[in-house]
């Protein structure tokens, strides 16, 4: 594998605020948006903001309130007590939902798979309702596990009421949070199996079709987007939740309260291309390739191992900026055996002058404890010296 060395990333000056990353943010005049309440635009992998527009209001929003649910669902697939096999059997409640539905048969059974798709494509509110349950025994329970997800996150201005996001008193949130929610749901990978499913047919057990259609328009008016979430309601307005990447630059946009459909893509669409146009994501670390200094190993039949990085890192930044990208490699004292893939110490990625990001340093091979011929080796290289 090839050597890992400093480097040096590069980003861009525009008009607006100054953030705390050192470059600046465009200001909600830059007639990005239209006819909208909110929005909000973020680089994914750092989180750092774009693009800002009363993203701190408390609104309805919708439908989007499923990132929430999907999250939990998410969750419970990655710590194993769901599987995407799974069964589920659909509740009165949950066949009776009303708004946009996969139009489940009270009493028939489907995989948490079927149900997951049907959320993510369509928006259907009866799946919302029957993996609630089967994850918490009710909505209700369900959706304090929401309130309690949204606070870890950090969301300071959001309640869930439901997990459908139907109009219901109490129920908030704002472009932030909403942001901040996005981007932990698009840390499951799983997410994209569905977000990307254009048209595709609904088979229920008991031989009815329903085809199901992505209410995200912005899959086919724009090529970069592969997810996102829409909502409206009378009193939400058009809501849209989205994501789109380029190289290695994935953004999040969130638009809430627009006027019309049209207003909420064409506005991500605007806030996605200033984004791409703007700033751009260096990787300064990759897990396929292999640090410039091997670790000490105590006891090994080699005196020394490979290392890399446990996962990519990259660092945001104007297209016209040069920041200054040091790392600080902390390694452990580290006995033999070791595995490829062990934990063996820490880099530390300093922007500027200030931490940025913290790696683990795996062992990128495996090393079998010394035997007694491997001692008599190493005494005898040094007689010999």
């Amino acid at each position: 594998m090839k050597k890992i060395f400093t480097v040096l990333c590069a980003a861009t000056l525009i008009a607006g605020s100054i953030s705390s990353a050192g470059f600046k943010i465009q200001s909600s005049d830059s007639q990005l948006t239209q006819g909208c309440k909110s929005a909000y635009l973020i680089d994914y992998d750092s989180g750092e903001c774009i693009f800002k527009q009363n993203e701190f209001k408390r609104m309805p929003i919708a439908s989007v309130c499923k990132v929430m649910t999907l999250t939990l669902a998410m969750d419970a697939v990655n710590c194993g007590n769901l599987s995407p096999d799974s069964i589920v059997t659909a509740s009165e409640r949950a066949a009776g939902m009303g708004g946009s539905q996969v139009f489940l048969g009270a009493g028939c059974q489907y995989s948490v798979d079927q149900l997951l798709k049907s959320i993510v494509v369509c928006s259907a509110n009866d799946s919302c309702v029957a993996i609630s349950e089967t994850i918490s025994g009710s909505e209700d329970s369900f959706v304090m596990q929401m309130n309690k997800k949204a606070e870890e996150l950090g969301c300071k201005d959001t309640l869930f009421a439901n997990c459908t996001g139907l109009p219901k008193e109490n129920q908030y949130s704002c472009a932030h949070d909403v942001a901040l929610m996005f981007k932990n749901l698009l840390s499951y990978e799983n997410y994209f199996n569905y977000s990307k499913i254009w048209l595709e047919d609904f088979v229920h057990p008991d031989n009815r079709t329903t085809t199901i259609t992505n209410t995200n328009k912005l899959l086919k008016k724009y090529s970069l987007c592969d997810g996102g979430k829409t909502g409206f309601t009378n009193e939400a307005g058009f809501c849209l939740a989205a994501t789109a990447k380029k190289d290695n630059l994935r953004l999040i946009s969130v638009i809430l309260g627009a006027d019309s459909s049209d207003n909420r893509f064409s506005s991500t669409i605007n806030m996605f291309n200033f984004g791409f146009a703007n700033y751009k994501n260096k990787i300064v670390l990759d897990k396929d390739v292999t640090l410039n200094d091997e670790f000490e190993l105590c006891g090994g039949k080699k005196a020394s191992f490979a290392v890399c990085p446990e996962r990519n890192s990259f660092v945001f930044s104007a297209v016209d900026q040069t920041p200054d990208v040091t790392f600080n490699v902390v390694a452990e004292k580290v006995k033999a055996p070791v595995s490829k893939g062990q934990n063996v110490g820490k880099i530390e990625i300093f922007k500027d002058g200030v931490l940025y990001d913290t790696v683990n340093v795996v062992s990128a091979e495996d090393v079998k404890k010394a035997g007694f011929v491997d001692y008599f080796g190493i005494v005898a290289e040094n007689w010999a010296i």
